[in-house]
């Protein structure tokens, strides 16, 4: 498949883009904008874009992913609306979609080009273009929120446009519905891993933890610039998580206060049956 992709945002989202093209579409030509001039001539060096994306060739892009946080997408977009591809597709990669979609579908319909919000399920806990990957995306689900949900055809073109990119399996959401799901899957563990380890017992566990502490911790080596945009712009769905997980530990506290074995068993027995029916055996 000859196709042209621009890459907003050379950090470790869009770099793995840049890659996955690379690597699985002999034919690709990738092009990538970045903040920083020197970030994209050493991805021209390394291989990673054929050339930067511009004004000039923006254009005749099939496929634009905005990898910038989702305030700093929206400028770019506002910046260059007039130039994408009628044709073509424009998409993003941020962490919530109602921000973003609210103002692309509009900037879209106005100009005359397709937008679809777009939430791959994948990272890891470093950031920048060093540690991109062209297997980043391999087998990892990826969330779409379209402009309307009656067209089959563009589905599948999202589909077509990502198949490089080895995505696992496709997930049609509204804004709404995928900014709460996401407040409960991605960021409340990032908000509860950064706060428990400030015990202060953390700077004393060497030697006293094994898998628990690994699995509860892992996420609190986070981008705080980034998380921080994207907490206060889904912070109604966080709240709620964070009220809800307050209301269940208080359960916990009073039935340890109390001896209350029986009550303990029972919350813990609980939350391992939801487990259980919520992600099976």
């Amino acid at each position: 498949m000859k196709i042209k992709v621009g890459v907003v945002g050379l950090g470790l989202i869009g770099a793995s883009f840049c890659k996955a093209y690379k690597a699985n579409e002999p034919e690709a030509v990738v092009y990538g904008w970045n903040r920083t001039k020197s970030t994209v001539e050493m991805a021209k060096m390394q291989g990673i874009i054929d050339d930067e994306l511009t004004d000039e060739n923006l254009g005749s892009c099939d496929l634009v992913i905005l990898s910038l946080y989702p305030e700093a997408s929206v400028k770019w977009m506002e910046d260059h609306r007039s130039k994408f591809n009628k044709n073509g597709m424009v998409t993003d990669a941020c962490g919530t979609k109602r921000f973003i979609c609210d103002k692309a579908f509009k900037m879209a319909e106005e100009e005359g080009f397709t937008f679809v919000g777009c939430h791959p399920m994948a990272g890891t806990k470093f950031s920048g273009m060093a540690y991109s990957r062209a297997d980043m995306y391999e087998g990892a689900p990826m969330v779409v929120v379209p402009p309307r949900f009656d067209d089959i055809n563009l589905l599948e073109e999202v589909k077509k446009l990502f198949a490089p990119c080895g995505f696992g399996s496709f997930h049609i959401a509204h804004a709404d519905e995928h900014d709460q799901m996401i407040a409960f899957t991605s960021q409340m563990p990032h908000v509860v891993s950064n706060a428990f380890i400030k015990s202060p017992n953390s700077r004393k566990h060497t030697g006293f933890s094994a898998g628990s502490y690994k699995d509860m911790t892992r996420v609190a080596w986070l981008n705080p610039t980034m998380w921080t945009q994207l907490f206060l712009e889904n912070k109604d769905h966080l709240i709620f998580e964070i009220d809800n997980l307050q209301k269940e530990l208080q359960k916990y506290k009073e039935a340890l206060e109390n001896d209350d074995a029986e009550e303990l068993t029972r919350l813990l027995d609980e939350g391992r049956r939801i487990k259980e029916e919520v992600d099976g055996v």
